[in-house]
């Protein structure tokens, strides 16, 4: 029995508004890509939010996309992320999206540091939340990858143990 799934929460910065010609080669795909996601072995769970008012939104800054999700592990979010279709679109990035550590110092709520990605352990059952998210973001940039909050890079295991790879 399964007792953790894997969190994870990444942010882009995009070059342009959402309905700007720049960013229509990613926002034709995006339905496709989050489908696919839906289907994707291991897949738990996605945080969804179509709101356009400021104060409801993850960030005040309208360009920053948020993306949470939920995994049975590590190894079922890396191939989702890196391998088939998203894969592709993650290659293309540069397209449609800034370096975050670029953009990173104009996110008020963020600062000057924070990382674009960060990944967690949470009870099975359990859904994290947008406020979760950016604390674990918040973690990973002051205090580097811990068992609290880590990279694929540097991850841990549910019981805090390093993975060596």
């Amino acid at each position: 029995m399964t007792t953790h799934h894997l969190a994870q929460v990444n942010l882009a910065y995009m070059r342009a508004a959402q309905d700007d010609p720049l960013l229509a080669g990613f926002v034709a795909q995006l339905d496709t890509i989050n489908r696919l996601a839906d289907v994707s072995p291991g897949f738990v769970w996605r945080y969804m939010s179509d709101t356009r008012v400021e104060s409801e939104r993850e960030f005040l800054d309208s360009r920053v996309l948020f993306n949470l999700s939920v995994w049975e592990s590590i190894e079922s979010l890396h191939a989702y992320a890196y391998r088939g279709a998203h894969g592709k679109m993650f290659g293309a990035r540069r397209k449609w999206f800034d370096d975050w550590k670029d953009k990173v110092r104009t996110v008020t709520e963020l600062g000057v540091g924070m990382p674009a990605v960060a990944l967690w352990w949470i009870p099975a059952g359990t859904l994290p939340t947008p406020h979760d998210s950016k604390d674990r973001l918040r973690l990973l940039g002051a205090r580097g990858p811990s068992p609290v909050a880590f990279t694929f890079k540097q991850s841990f295991t549910p019981q805090g143990q390093r993975i060596e790879r």
